[in-house]
């Protein structure tokens, strides 16, 4: 078994440390997700997200100038850029909002349909084309996702259709994401996003009002900071190191992780329907990125030697 693993090839080992950065991506996002959460009960939304904007910010910064990136700082005004950031921002806003009130486990399931999003807009936007099976997955996809919301019923959050929203703007900004000169390093976009996030945020305290806080309240952001700031990092290594059809599927850990979490904080179980929901919305994704993958090597099959 050592030998083996020892003997493996550059690209198997590349592709390991790939997979291990996406699950510890994912894990950070949701721990993340649960800091801000627990600090929520605490203080206003737009404050504490307007908090750990400034600390995410500063650490984006750090980065980027450690990176050299800086340099391209004047990329933070392209329109396509900034409208990214726009976008990204209210995505983001909608998505805490939800999260606050929704058990964490539903809106990080929620919050991952926005692949099946992605599939409609290249369709209709992009000019793709998607066979019978792309599109079955998509519905069945979709109704995992109907399944979760329970527009009727008892399970029914009127917040899990606000996430669902925050969850198409977040494809919406997928989508403008392909469309950014790919000279413009991804730092800088990602700067780009936590400034947007931060002035939002900032002008909504304008409306909510500013509540005094503690270093506990400080300390948690800040570490929920860390994580979110950690996750882009190890995303954006994932991405650059590994086969993305070979990792894209541990993205959905992320629902294992926040599942936990929820049991463990909040005591957060959910229900049979929420249950069938994420079995639909995981396993639609990962079939949805099966095909593809299939669809690739049967390209690279077909091209003359």
């Amino acid at each position: 078994m050592t030998s083996q693993i020892l003997g493996a090839s550059p690209s198997s080992r590349a592709n390991a440390r790939a997979i291990a950065t996406m699950i510890g991506a994912m894990t950070c996002f949701v721990l993340n997700d649960a800091l801000v959460k627990h600090v929520s009960e605490s203080l206003p939304s737009a404050q504490l997200i307007f908090l750990r904007g400034v600390m995410a910010s500063v650490l984006v910064l750090m980065v980027a100038r450690h990176l050299g990136a800086l340099r391209h700082y004047r990329a933070l005004a392209n329109p396509r850029v900034a409208l990214r950031g726009a976008v990204d921002a209210c995505a983001t806003m909608l998505y805490l909002a939800s999260l606050f009130r929704l058990p964490i486990a539903n809106a990080t399931a929620i919050n991952l349909a926005a692949p099946l999003f992605m599939t409609v807009f290249a369709v209709f936007f992009l000019r793709e084309r998607a066979g019978f099976a792309r599109w079955l997955a998509v519905v069945l996809g979709f109704a995992g996702v109907l399944c979760i919301v329970q527009p009727s019923g008892d399970g029914f959050n009127a917040w899990a259709l606000l996430c669902l929203l925050g969850t198409l703007f977040h494809a919406t900004r997928d989508l403008m994401t392909r469309r950014i000169e790919p000279g413009i390093p991804s730092i800088i976009i990602t700067l780009a996003t936590a400034l947007s996030v931060t002035v939002l945020a900032g002008c909504l305290t304008l409306f909510s009002g500013w509540q005094a806080f503690g270093p506990r309240e400080l300390g948690l952001l800040g570490v929920a900071a860390a994580f979110l700031a950690s996750g882009y990092f190890l995303l954006v290594q994932c991405m650059r190191s590994g086969d993305v059809s070979l990792t894209a599927p541990f993205r959905y850990c992320a629902v294992l992780v926040a599942v936990l979490l929820g049991y463990a904080v909040w005591d957060e179980v959910p229900n049979a329907w929420a249950w069938m929901g994420i079995a639909l919305l995981v396993g639609s994704g990962l079939y949805m990125l099966h095909n593809e993958r299939s669809r690739q090597r049967a390209a690279l099959d077909a091209q003359p030697e």
